[in-house]
């Protein structure tokens, strides 16, 4: 089953219709979505506006892949519960966001190998196919990294969190300022 959320707060329509139009060119039929209070209702899909998080996490839980918007909640529960997943991040000059900083997010989890990140509407059905035929052995582990789940969190709340370079042995510790430190 893939589970597709576009967040607690506002819509996603270019994600729901390329979802969407996948399922319906893979004949796909096993596709539920979350898709807040978008215009765009989809024809191939199950879906529902909201769902409470009991519900949401349940439906994670029994995805075999998630996509969503490059949203932390998204990618930390994803990450939590071993569960591949497909970004695809609003974009602020497409008036999805009022900044880029779900594009940082996703650039910055791909490079990491965290997530499996879509740029466009074609890139998604790409990275989709990919996603979905992924031998199981060659999946997300089924736990993230205790470390890395820590430091997600301490950055979200703005607390210190060790950032490890690999050109030092060291390990330093910076706070959150909401942007990406510059890589030297």
């Amino acid at each position: 089953m893939i589970f597709v959320t576009v967040g607690s707060q506002e819509p996603f329509d270019r994600l729901v219709r390329a979802v969407d139009e996948w399922a319906a060119q893979r004949g796909r039929r096993d596709v539920f979505a979350q898709i807040a209070a978008g215009r765009y209702k989809p024809a191939h899909i199950e879906f529902t506006d909201f769902m409470q998080p009991g519900e949401f996490k349940r439906r994670v839980a029994e995805a075999d892949v998630i996509v969503a918007h490059a949203g932390m909640g998204s990618i930390l529960t994803a990450l939590e519960l071993g569960k591949p997943i497909v970004v695809m991040p609003r974009r602020e000059h497409l008036h999805e966001t009022r900044s880029d900083h779900q594009f940082a997010t996703s650039q910055r989890f791909g490079a990491q190998g965290r997530v499996i990140v879509a740029l466009n509407d074609d890139d998604l059905c790409t990275r989709l196919d990919e996603a979905d035929t992924l031998a199981a052995s060659e999946r997300i582990s089924a736990q993230a990294s205790p470390q890395l789940m820590a430091t997600i969190r301490a950055f979200l709340d703005g607390a210190p969190y060790p950032v490890s370079n690999p050109s030092q042995p060291s390990t330093t510790l910076l706070r959150s300022t909401g942007s990406v430190p510059e890589e030297t």
